[in-house]
């Protein structure tokens, strides 16, 4: 068969042009979304009468067979057919002969393929948001099962305020709380209609386009036909919002690395998400963290590669354009990989609490509140500060540390000290000080993780109305 554009050119394609210029390799993958838009399409046409209700019928059952055979791996796509959407096409005509020709009437490939990647993406965003919604759940879970347990908290990678382990655990539960706001938020941008711009201009036929929406499940059609055809903002910003969990989950990847290493030993991942050497039998190496940290990269580079892509692009369409689906498709497979196996590593992962204590004792991380002491004294902070830096620098020249320290000692540095210091210093009275908005006392704690399991509520209700709708 020849092409379905082929009247005007008089030579065969050159085979090395079909290949390189062909996207059915990448874009099968968009086939469902295809198929769910002709049949919208088509519907519509009928509606509108540009053509025949029986052709309708004949095409919507030959698209939902062709759906079939395709499900059921039967259709091998093929190259000169160039995409997936003349793929789909010659298989309907082949099935029900010339009549799905008529599918096509009104639309253009190019306001085709932006409708089925708007299809795509929005399903991808209610997955993604799910996926966020169980690993803060787990996180969560983790934190409630530590609101007890203490650790080292960190500045420049040095040991700065004793805080506790929930306090650190839900600040990732912040963190991936706000890129699920960023995915909510950008379907609304996603939901939005391109078909009916055809390939630039618009079309001749009486088209509805607000029925096609209304079929379709989108609350709003693009507004200039120009825009809906080139328009890829709404892949950039998936794509930026994709950086921005692979950036979270490399920052917490980085941690479980370091909490899990012989240094640290304050947490010991599952061995289903850890493997060997195969020459050291001892080794137990975190695998999943280290992928997910290296595979940051590869999202980054997608972003980077489709902004470049459309930089210099004159308005509407181009060839250039087709390359906007395969770092699309390489974002969602490599971060619905890392997310599904980050919620069951973090629910399974066992935290040494005594191994955290111990740290805990074994620095000058409570220094701060020895100040805050002195300045309760009528000291001001700056002198305070000065004399505390003598005082750990007493103890590191006697291998001490604050706690290990007579009052005599303490009072070499200040008449102000008293007995109340060794409660000020106790780990536990340290983290309670901090009892603020958002600071890392056990009341603070518990009240953040109230708050934001009531934040999941919401999210659970939200995935679940827009997985419906966007069926």
């Amino acid at each position: 068969m020849s092409k379905l554009w082929g009247g005007r050119f008089t030579k065969k394609t050159d085979q090395l042009v079909e290949e390189y210029t062909a996207s059915i390799t990448f874009d099968k993958e968009l086939a469902e979304e295809d198929i769910q838009g002709s049949l919208a399409h088509v519907t519509m046409l009928g509606k509108q009468g540009i053509i025949p209700l029986d052709d309708v019928d004949t095409i919507k059952e030959g698209l939902h067979r062709v759906m079939q055979k395709i499900k059921r791996g039967e259709i091998e796509f093929a190259v000169a057919d160039e995409d997936i959407h003349m793929n789909i096409e010659k298989t309907l005509i082949d099935d029900i002969g010339a009549v799905g020709g008529k599918l096509h009437t009104g639309r253009s490939r190019n306001d085709q393929v932006a409708t089925d990647m708007h299809l795509y993406l929005r399903k991808r965003v209610v997955e993604f948001v799910d996926l966020l919604h169980k690993l803060q759940a787990a996180l969560l879970e983790q934190a409630k099962a530590n609101l007890d347990t203490i650790v080292p908290g960190y500045t420049h990678l040095q040991r700065a305020q004793p805080i506790l382990f929930a306090h650190h655990l839900m600040a990732y539960v912040a963190m991936f709380g706000r890129d699920a706001e960023r995915l909510q938020d950008s379907y609304k941008r996603i939901n939005t209609l391109p078909l009916g711009a055809g390939a630039l201009a618009g079309t001749t036929f009486p088209i509805d386009r607000h029925f096609v929406a209304s079929q379709l499940g989108f609350d709003r059609i693009y507004e200039n036909s120009l825009d809906a055809v080139s328009d890829r903002d709404f892949i950039l910003e998936f794509l930026s919002h994709a950086s921005i969990i692979m950036m979270h989950l490399s920052r917490l990847s980085e941690e479980l690395i370091l909490w899990s290493s012989s240094e640290f030993r304050f947490v010991e991942l599952d061995d289903a998400f850890c493997t060997g050497s195969s020459i050291m039998p001892q080794k137990k190496n975190p695998d999943v963290p280290e992928l997910v940290r290296g595979k940051t990269g590869r999202v980054y580079g997608n972003l980077m590669g489709l902004l470049t892509v459309l930089k210099s692009l004159p308005l509407a369409y181009n060839k250039d354009m087709q390359e906007d689906k395969e770092g699309m498709f390489d974002t969602v497979k490599t971060m619905q990989g890392a997310l599904q196996l980050f919620a069951p590593m973090i629910a399974t992962m066992k935290v040494n609490k005594s191994r955290m204590r111990e740290a805990v004792n074994m620095d000058f991380s409570n220094a701060t509140d020895i100040a805050d002491f002195l300045v309760g004294k009528g000291l001001p902070f700056r002198q305070a500060h000065e004399v505390i830096g003598k005082t750990v620098l007493y103890c590191i020249e006697q291998n001490k540390f604050l706690l290990d320290l007579t009052l005599e000692e303490f009072k070499q540095f200040s008449k102000l000290f008293d007995e109340r210091i060794y409660d000020v210093l106790q780990p536990e009275n340290v983290v309670n000080a901090r009892n603020v908005y958002g600071g890392t006392a056990t009341a603070q704690v518990s009240e953040a993780i109230t708050r934001a399991e009531m934040g999941l509520e919401q999210t659970a209700a939200w995935v679940a109305e827009y997985a419906e709708r966007s069926k």
